[in-house]
This record gives structure tokens, sequence and C-alpha cells, in this order.
């Protein structure tokens, strides 16, 4: 699905307030004038809204098509034109889905999401995130920390990284996962994290519904060159899971500077 349609957003801008709540990270922005906040979702294939906030902007909506998340259940999606959004100084205009957020906002933030902002923003701009200091900008100036190349599964960004001295596998660059690191099931049996390795259950899932997933730790998760000991993650029996997922319990520790036009990213560890 492409949703771009027009763009026109500086090449730098100054530092923007970047909320998070429950390890979701959320930005301001104004859509067909309108002041809301959006979670930023990098591993987000278009930009979604909420439907009773396209209804609130009286968007003209049309189509119906299936759509998937990190959830149980299979999703309707409608589709709106020519949405205009402004956020970090600039203005975008896009091809938006539309659905109902209700049950994933109350869920994972505890309140209604009128916005989910995808690969539209990062697809075109340099962004410079620092997730711990709050702060998120359109960036122009020389990135630091390590290079990273970014790849692609399944329209999804992906950074190399490493799970337990084992090869280095593409691992879903994901600002969107306020759940912790998640590890596709058949990686998982591969590296031998099943078995007596599962440590427990609990709930997870985005845009679909809750699902349960079985928990393991892994002894260490290795990213631009820095290891993560004893780290907590949720294997995704999803069919088309990537190998690994890694969101901001793991991103928080980097400055980030994304250059996804470019196809590359720098992580700077945080002191």
């Amino acid at each position: 699905m492409l949703a771009l349609v027009a763009l026109a957003l500086p090449a730098a801008g100054g530092a923007e307030p970047l909320r998070v709540v429950h390890d979701r990270l959320f930005i301001p922005v104004i859509v067909n004038g309108e002041r809301t906040e959006a979670l930023l979702d990098s591993a987000a294939e278009m930009t979604i809204l909420d439907d009773d906030f396209a209804r609130h902007l009286n968007l003209a909506v049309g189509g119906d098509e299936a759509a998937h998340g990190s959830g149980a259940a299979e999703m309707r999606a409608r589709f709106a034109d020519h949405v205009a959004v402004e956020t970090l100084g600039g203005s975008m205009e896009l091809r938006v889905g539309i659905l109902d957020l209700d049950e994933v906002g109350n869920r994972l933030v505890g309140r209604p999401l009128h916005m989910l902002l995808g690969r539209d923003l990062f697809d075109e701009t340099r962004l410079r995130i620092d997730i711990a200091g709050g702060t998120i900008e359109a960036f122009d100036g020389r990135p630091r920390g390590v290079l990273l190349p970014v790849g692609e599964h399944r329209g999804t960004p992906t950074v190399p990284a490493a799970v337990e001295g084992h090869g280095a596998v593409q691992a879903v660059f994901d600002t969107g996962n306020g759940s912790g690191v998640l590890v596709g099931s058949a990686y998982a049996r591969r590296i031998g994290l099943t078995g007596a390795r599962i440590v427990g259950r609990e709930e997870g899932g985005g845009l679909g519904g809750a699902r349960r997933r079985d928990i393991v730790v892994l002894r260490s998760l290795t990213l631009a060159g820095r290891s993560f000991r004893n780290v907590r993650a949720a294997i995704d029996p999803g069919e088309t899971a990537s190998d690994l997922n890694i969101g901001t319990s793991i991103l928080r520790h980097f400055v980030i500077t994304t250059d996804f036009a470019g196809h590359r990213v720098w992580l700077e560890p945080r002191s």
C-alpha cells in the first residue's frame, strides 16, 4: 500500500517534544486543521486514523481491504485521500487508512488513540529521536553513533542484531513497539528458545487485538555493538513474524538518527 501523496517537510526545524506513554511515543500533529497527538510507529506501512476521528474531520472515506497488525485478528481497513498532516514544522498530504483504534488505544495507553503516524514521515525525512530525553526533530546535521544498514521485512524496516552469540539477523526497527523485544516463533525454535527456556505467558499484541505469548529471557541481545543482558522477550507466534522485533525498551538506550531514504540509521549509545 502506498501512503504518500505529497510532501513538504523541512530539512531541519529544531527539537519538538516527544511524549512517552507506557513506552509508546507520541508527537504533536495537526490533521486537517485539528490538533492532536499521533503514536509514532516506524514499522507501520501507512498512517492510520481512528474511524471516530475521521468522522469528526468529515473525511471522505472509501474502499475496503484486509489489514493485519501484530494482534490476533484480521481487520478491514478503509481509506481517505488528501489528508493534510502538519508536524515537526512541515506538512504532508497523505492517503491514510481508517480503522477502529478504540480497543488498542485503551489497552496499550489507557485512552483514545486518534492517529498512528507510520513510515510516511520516516521515509521522507531524516529524524533525530531521543526517547529518554523526550525530543524529536527533523535533522540535517552530522549523525553520530554506529551506522547500521536498513533492510526490509514485509514492508517494515530492519537492522542487524544478534541473540546469545548466534549470527546476526534482521530485526524490525519498531518505534511503535512498547511491549519489549519480540522473537519470531520459527527463529525461537532454531536457536533453542522453547521448552525449558519459557518462563511464563503474558498478553501482548497491537492492532488486531490481544494475544497470549510465551515469555523467555535472552541471555544477551546485541545491537550497534552494545550488548544487553537478561532481556525479557515475548515469542511472536504469527506466521509472518520477523526473527526479531526491537522496540522502545532497547531503542531508548540510544540517540537515534534515521535516514530510511538512504537505507541507514545511526545509533548513538546514551551515557
